[in-house]
Order: structure tokens, then sequence, then C-alpha cells
């Protein structure tokens, strides 16, 4: 059976609040032993219990606490100071990652619209692009121009292999029976 969430707020009752004081302080103790054993850090902690004017739990010793403290205030400042963060420093820190993710995202969603515009175009279902804007038709154009480079390589090096002919040049003799097609008579698609 799981767990009831506990509600983050003080609690009421005295005895409750002594009781869940001194579980949690045996809890918080023991998470920072394992820290400290499992990562090889030097840490320490102190606790004030409510309205105490000394401290109630000093971990792991208070020769060792005042050891660690006395080695982080002789630090230089930049390096004290290099990982610490406050609420302002974390905010701003996740508003730029999800502005990154946010940018990202839109990226690959224009990228996708823009191959789908491209497989309709090809497909015959988009016979006019006077809808699209310019963002949309720079982007268009920047793919097919990236699809004929990554072609033109291809070729090139099947060409190299000797796996396929150099083009021929077109003959200067004139146009070819089937580039004789007269196109003044066709009607125009009508306009959607």
């Amino acid at each position: 059976m799981a767990r009831k969430r506990v509600k983050l707020q003080r609690i009421l009752n005295d005895a409750h609040r002594r009781a869940t004081f001194k579980k949690r302080l045996k809890g918080l103790t023991k998470k920072a032993s394992e820290l400290a054993t499992l990562c090889g850090v030097d840490m320490c902690f102190m606790v004030y219990g409510e309205g105490a004017v000394e401290v109630t739990e000093v971990w792991p010793s208070v020769p060792e606490a005042t050891s660690v403290l006395e080695r982080f205030k002789a630090m230089p400042d930049l390096e004290r100071y290099k990982k610490t963060t406050n609420l302002e420093g974390f905010l701003k820190e996740s508003i730029n990652k999800l502005q990154k993710e946010l940018h990202k995202v839109k990226s690959e969603a224009d990228k996708s619209e823009t191959k789908l515009l491209l497989v309709e175009a090809l497909d015959g279902r988009h016979l006019t692009f006077e809808r699209l804007t310019v963002e949309q038709l720079t982007s268009l154009a920047r793919m097919v121009d990236a699809r004929l480079k990554i072609v033109n390589n291809r070729l090139e090096e099947l060409r190299g292999q000797g796996l396929l002919l150099a083009p021929t040049p077109l003959l200067a003799k004139g146009p070819l029976p089937h580039d004789t097609v007269d196109y003044t008579n066709v009607e125009k698609p009508p306009s959607q």
C-alpha cells in the first residue's frame, strides 16, 4: 500500500512536531553520513531546534564541523562561491535552460513542417506556394538546396567510382522531340 503524501506545512500539534523533528533529524544525519561516505566529500551541518538559541545537532562532531567550516572560510571568494547559487540564480538558470529547450523544439517543429511542405510539393498536393509565408518559402528553398547538394555529392561519388557515366552535354542541333510541347493553350489552374 502506498504512503499518503505529506503536506509540507508546519505541524500544529507540539508533541507531534517534536517527534517528527527528532525522526527527520535522525534521517538527515543518516543521509549526510551516506553522502560523505559514498562520494568522499567533507561536509557538516548544524541544526537549531525550534526556539533554541544553542545548536541542537551538529554532524559529524563539533571539532570536525569547525574544521570543515574553517577550510571553507579560508578558500578564496572566487573558489568559495563558484558553485553556490541563490534562488534568483537558480531561477535564471532554469529559465535559460527552458528557453534553450523551447528554441530547440520550435526549430524541430519548423524543420518537420518544411519537410512536410517539400513532400506535399513533390507529391503534387501543393501546386501553388502563394499562401506560404516568406519564412516558409525561405526554409523550403534551403531544404531543397541542401537535398540537391546531397544528391549531387552522391552522383559525383558514383561517377568517381565509375558506376555512373558523366552527363552528356546537350546537343546544339535543337530541342529534343519531347521538348516541343506548346504550352500557350494550356489553362492555368484556378487560384485557391
